[in-house]
């Protein structure tokens, strides 16, 4: 049976900590601890700070990853939130806060509907992974996941609301730099401006004709910032200007294809242009740093898949109104689906616009639903 109760205490208490992209430490604390008291027979907390623990079944058989990340968006200065966003305050049947919907709630019903899973009944073996870092690297800390304990299948928690997702768009953080030529301000007509060619380069990504899917929507090409240099310019001409865009990506597309869209325009032939993948680095609340390219590819499974209609089959007959859907922003099935190629579902509570808003809220009764969810796709797969 599931304590729904305690599902709502435990839920309520990691919603309170604060868990900004490698401040996650005092949360997985009490991942792990929880973990612990609800019986996974491994639990432990890894070099980059992931907390994984696992549930052994009697027989052997494959293996099914549950992945929720740990770390949450901040709470922006502005529009001031109706209720304290840590306070885990639960009003008009729905818990509020920052983390609620993406995905604490999605995490602490992994924990308790894994957790009670029936041994004796298993084939195989169910992993939960509380995962770090993926607001601004996604897939990168689970990769670290699987590659200890290995995976044939995956379920990502992010918010579906309570549908099963076979896909979902990709992310891709793309560097423009234009180089011109310095000269005096007094006499521009002697340098290159960069700036000005960068409009130029602006206009065409902006001209772009980007595909579109029926469920994740259009590919994205969205200007994040701008900045020339030198900065700030003293009667000088700015010889490099540099953009940063953020590129949502459809199945099938890869940096090369992005990036020779930008390059091949004949009409910046004459503008001296770079264009690349940014770099991210970040570094963990264990002091683990993570260097990659900030590439992380779309995903799609087909309908009839035979892991998607289980798991579709699963939800249903644990009282869900499921159906299938995708997702249209990047989660970490970008490395698990887009790269590893492991079969790969999304399924969780909430919707994608409950997700980095302010009066963040979960719906109990989804709570409660996704916990029962999780564990019928576990006793589908291993049963």
């Amino acid at each position: 049976m599931l304590d729904t109760d305690r599902l709502i205490t435990f839920t309520r208490d990691i919603v309170r900590i604060q868990s900004l992209s490698g401040e996650e430490g005092q949360v997985s604390r009490r991942i792990e601890v929880e973990m612990k008291a609800v019986g996974f027979d491994k639990v432990w907390t890894d070099s980059v700070g992931n907390v994984v623990g696992v549930v052994e079944g009697a027989q052997p058989g494959p293996t099914i990853v549950f992945d929720a990340h740990t770390d949450t968006v901040g709470v922006s200065p502005g529009v001031p939130w109706e209720l304290d966003p840590f306070s885990g305050e639960v009003r008009g049947g729905a818990l509020h806060g920052r983390g609620a919907a993406d995905m604490k709630g999605a995490l602490a019903a992994m924990v308790h509907g894994i957790g009670g899973l029936d041994r004796a009944e298993l084939k195989g073996r169910a992993v939960v992974s509380a995962s770090v870092m993926e607001e601004v690297l996604e897939g990168v800390a689970l990769e670290k996941v699987l590659n200890q304990t290995g995976a044939d299948f995956v379920v990502i928690g992010e918010a579906s609301d309570l549908q099963i997702v076979r896909g979902g768009r990709g992310r891709a953080e793309i560097h423009l730099t234009t180089t011109g030529r310095p000269s005096h301000s007094s006499a521009p007509q002697m340098g290159r401006n960069a700036v000005l060619d960068m409009m130029r380069v602006i206009a065409a990504v902006e001209d772009l004709a980007l595909e579109e899917h029926a469920q994740m929507g259009p590919a994205i090409f969205a200007l994040t910032d701008i900045i020339s240099e030198p900065y700030p310019g003293h009667s000088v001409i700015p010889s490099i200007c540099k953009v940063t865009y953020d590129r949502r990506l459809l199945p099938e597309e890869n940096a090369e294809r992005v990036l020779a869209d930008i390059r091949q325009r004949p009409e910046l032939a004459d503008i001296q242009l770079d264009a690349r993948v940014g770099i991210g680095e970040y570094t963990s609340y264990t002091g683990h740093t993570f260097t990659t390219e900030k590439f992380f590819p779309a995903w799609l499974a087909d309908d009839e898949d035979p892991y998607v209609t289980m798991a579709l089959g699963a939800v249903q007959s644990a009282g869900i109104d499921a159906g299938l859907n995708a997702y249209r922003f990047c989660t970490n099935a970008a490395y698990t689906a887009g790269r590893a190629g492991i079969p790969t579902i999304g399924f969780g509570p909430a919707t994608e616009a409950d997700a980095h808003i302010i009066n963040e809220k979960l719906k109990l009764e989804d709570l409660i639903g996704a916990a029962r969810g999780y564990r019928a796709i576990g006793e589908a797969v291993l049963g």
